[in-house]
């Protein structure tokens, strides 16, 4: 298990970004510049809007510590390639819905570090491990940015090649995300039964929240249907695998899998259920 957490997950969390890396261009971070307002919307349901709606779930479902940080991480987390599909099957604007992706990904090497600090004082109290900012964002900067940003400069420079292994990579990718969520429920299974109702429960309301609000602001702010379906899905939809590796980074390995991945690993699989009502409602307007 020691293997899986110190080795694996961070070598599949690598390949899972450099899979993102793999489809952009530079044209998706130039893109920002040109449509300014619509992902300043996007932005700011992601990496404000999302994290107060984690801490009002938990807050409201008066969930064990260790489980409300778990909460909080996947709040933190940027979208993955998954938003990207996903916002692709909904006919959204998919590419708002890369250039969301792409630099709130990178930018999250500053946010998070801080963030995850955060959340473990305010919710473990006394309990809370010790949490390196610093080394908690070089990590992150290893696993999560350079990989994407190899991936930038394969597509750049070596498109041919990029295309032939983008099917492959992102075939890859899949799998390690289900290895990772199997691996992270098995290794705490008993706190898993003993917390899945109101866990269950609590993901299932802050996604269908998350992808309400994302809609809401999204068309207050007077968006295309197709931007507003993006952003709804981007703001919906979160990177678990992530959530899950900064589990591992902030506790350590010494007893497998952490309780703080459980919500991030349910969340894995609970979120395909709740976005599909959505998709087919998308799809038909």
């Amino acid at each position: 298990m020691d293997l899986l957490i110190n080795v694996g997950l961070p070598i599949s969390l690598a390949i899972i970004m450099l899979s993102l890396g793999i489809g952009l261009e530079t044209a998706d971070f130039r893109r920002v510049l040109s449509r300014k307002y619509p992902f300043a919307i996007g932005a700011v349901c992601q990496v404000v809007l999302l994290p107060i709606a984690a801490f009002l779930t938990v807050t409201l479902f008066g969930l064990p510590p260790e489980i409300a940080v778990g909460f909080m991480l996947l709040s933190f987390c940027p979208g993955g390639v998954t938003s990207n599909i996903l916002t692709k099957l909904a006919k959204g604007d998919v590419a708002l819905s890369v250039s969301l992706t792409a630099v709130i990904s990178i930018l999250s090497i500053l946010t998070v570090p801080f963030l995850a600090a955060w959340s473990i004082t305010y919710f473990m109290e006394e309990n809370a491990p010790d949490v390196s900012i610093s080394g908690l964002a070089i990590a992150m900067f290893l696993i999560t940015t350079l990989p994407v940003a190899i991936g930038v400069i394969v597509r750049r420079f070596a498109t041919g090649f990029a295309n032939r292994i983008e099917n492959g990579l992102s075939t890859l990718a899949t799998a390690l995300f289900v290895l990772i969520v199997v691996a992270a429920l098995a290794g705490n299974w008993q706190i898993f039964i003993d917390n899945l109702g109101i866990m269950g429960t609590g993901l299932i309301s802050l996604n269908v929240a998350l992808l309400l609000i994302g809609l809401g602001i999204a068309r207050a702010a007077n968006l295309s249907w197709a931007e507003c379906k993006s952003i709804s899905i981007d703001t919906g939809i979160q990177n678990s695998t992530l959530g899950i590796t900064l589990a591992a980074l902030i506790t350590g390995t010494e007893s497998g899998f952490s309780p703080l991945a459980l919500p991030s690993a349910v969340y894995g699989i609970t979120m395909y259920a709740v976005v599909l009502p959505f998709l087919v409602w998308f799809r038909r307007r």
